[in-house]
């Protein structure tokens, strides 16, 4: 089964799993095929995140996010005549090293030996280029969010020539063609993943930045590798919940699962405002710890793994008023990624995540390869005492984590949201919604929705409920001192969510996002 927020991201990991393929070979194709079909949500031009679960073995996480360049610096940017902010947009905020690809190579080298996986890199990219070559149908979610973005992206280097059709965003419905990026995927699966930091497509990305104004060289790419990681683990009364380590906010989704487990929200109504309010609550909890912790683990003072303590989450829940709000200040800002999921019928499972942080990222698309080159490099403070200040190359803070949840009774489940300070409340509905309300994983990603802070398309620190949620609700809580903005039903401001369940006897349950344009595929 595989589950993707387009629905032909699914349907190529499905056709890998029936030809005999593993669950990373058909999330490599997947992440291919998304990065073609998807364009405004993510790019090759990015970071990506993998958790990995092989029944029998301690689950293991790839760390994919390329680090800041060598001449990045407050001092670079002051030079320029930045000194508040790194802009979000242009050369100046393509400045960290896309690590995605580095991923996907780390993961098809953990697949050939430890897995026995035999497709090659021609196979795992044929959808993604047939789809970049041919053509893709221009969804709305494209349309829209090129139009909503396009004041900030238009007339950005290289970005018209390749998301515009004669200056306006594509007609939905129409065909939208991406020939350059397919000529560079045709060329990493034959020159091999490692050609993209140190051969022949690393020289020419590394001219195309330069062009761009992007302080990135080729040595800043060559001295980029993936690394393997122990995930983050939190005992939890079902089971054990993984998620990712810092630079990302992994340890944010399993704080706030942790605070709701003490807290028994399991007795409380799925649909009413005391079950959604502790959700906030514990969100609250959890960032306040995000935002004076967690940063490149190089630069840490504390280990991430130790805020797990049960000790320490206890103290948490206790602090959560159950019938008033706590204050909240500024969350973070928004993001642009996807999370997949694929679960093969030997019950290895990967749960995924890719982004180029704010749509189209920094809007940077380079000459000759046609990619589109993330941003996330704005995140950096240029106040040298912050927390994330920018340091020539250090890791920037990720809002990714991809989750994995292994239940005492033998299920696996993978989930995931896309989505800035969405992610890890998303995560926690929908795997609270499954796991103590007994909701199948459809219904858990269905189900109305709620956002505290900020997420792709939206700056504003309200909490955001869907219209869907029923009126009595929306009142208390604003009667506990909830700042309440009610969005559409099915308001994609939520992210794109989705899961998938192994149960011990081989049975597949999944849920995708009918917020998205995507699917889940099985057979």
């Amino acid at each position: 089964m595989a589950v993707a927020p387009h629905a032909l991201a699914a349907q190529a990991a499905l056709a890998i799993l029936r030809e005999g393929g593993n669950a990373v070979e058909a999330m490599i194709a997947a992440a291919a095929n998304i990065a073609v079909v998807y364009p405004h949500m993510n790019s090759i031009g990015g970071d990506a995140f993998w958790l990995i679960h092989v029944p029998g073995q301690t689950p293991r996480a790839i760390d994919a996010c390329g680090a800041a360049a060598a001449a990045a610096s407050i001092a670079w940017y002051a030079e320029s005549g930045i000194t508040k902010s790194i802009p979000f947009r242009g050369g100046v905020a393509a400045n960290t090293v896309a690590g995605t690809i580095s991923g996907w190579n780390a993961a098809y080298e953990f697949s050939r030996k430890q897995l026995g996986g035999k497709l090659p890199l021609a196979r795992l990219f044929a959808d993604a280029i047939h789809y970049a070559e041919s053509g893709i149908v221009v969804t709305r979610s494209q349309n829209a969010t090129t139009r909503a973005k396009l004041d900030g992206l238009k007339g950005v280097h290289g970005f018209d020539d390749t998301y515009l059709v004669n200056g306006a965003p594509p007609a939905i419905g129409s065909v939208f063609f991406q020939k350059r990026l397919g000529a560079t995927l045709r060329r990493l699966a034959q020159a091999g993943l490692d050609d993209f930091y140190r051969g022949e497509l690393a020289a020419s990305l590394a001219r195309d930045l330069a062009a761009a104004g992007s302080p990135l060289t080729l040595e800043d790419l060559r001295q980029h590798q993936a690394q393997w990681r122990e995930p983050l683990a939190l005992k939890h009364s079902l089971g054990t919940l993984y998620n990712m380590t810092p630079p990302t906010q992994g340890m944010v989704s399993l704080l706030i699962l942790g605070i709701l487990d003490v807290l028994e929200v399991g007795k409380l109504d799925p649909a009413g405002a005391d079950y959604v309010h502790l959700c906030v609550e514990a969100t609250k909890q959890a960032f306040a710890i995000r935002d004076c912790c967690i940063t490149d683990p190089a630069y840490m003072k504390v280990d991430a793994q130790s805020l797990l303590e049960p000790a320490k989450i206890r103290a948490l829940a206790d602090a959560i008023d159950r019938e008033k709000a706590a204050p909240w200040g500024a969350g973070k800002d928004p993001a642009d990624t996807v999370w997949m999921g694929v679960t093969d019928g030997e019950g290895r499972a990967v749960t995924f995540i890719q982004s180029t942080y704010h749509e189209y990222g920094s809007g940077v698309v380079l000459k000759d390869s046609g990619i589109v080159w993330q941003n996330r490099g704005c995140s950096f403070s240029l106040d040298d005492g912050a927390l994330n200040a920018l340091r020539p190359m250090r890791k920037p803070f990720h809002t990714l984590n991809p989750a994995l949840a292994l239940f005492d009774d033998g299920r696996s489940m993978v989930y995931g949201n896309m989505g800035g300070d969405g992610q890890p409340q998303s995560q926690s509905a929908v795997f609270t919604r499954y796991a103590l309300f007994g909701m199948n994983p459809q219904e858990a990603v269905s189900a109305p929705r709620w956002l505290l802070g900020r997420t792709w398309g939206q700056v504003s620190d309200t909490l955001k409920l869907e219209a869907r949620f029923p009126p009595d609700v929306i009142a208390r809580l604003k009667r506990y001192g909830h700042e309440v903005e009610v969005l559409q039903a099915w308001d994609e401001t939520m992210g794109h969510a989705g899961a998938i369940v192994r149960h011990a006897n081989g049975v597949l349950e999944g849920g995708a996002d009918p917020r998205s344009d995507g699917a889940v595929a099985a057979f």
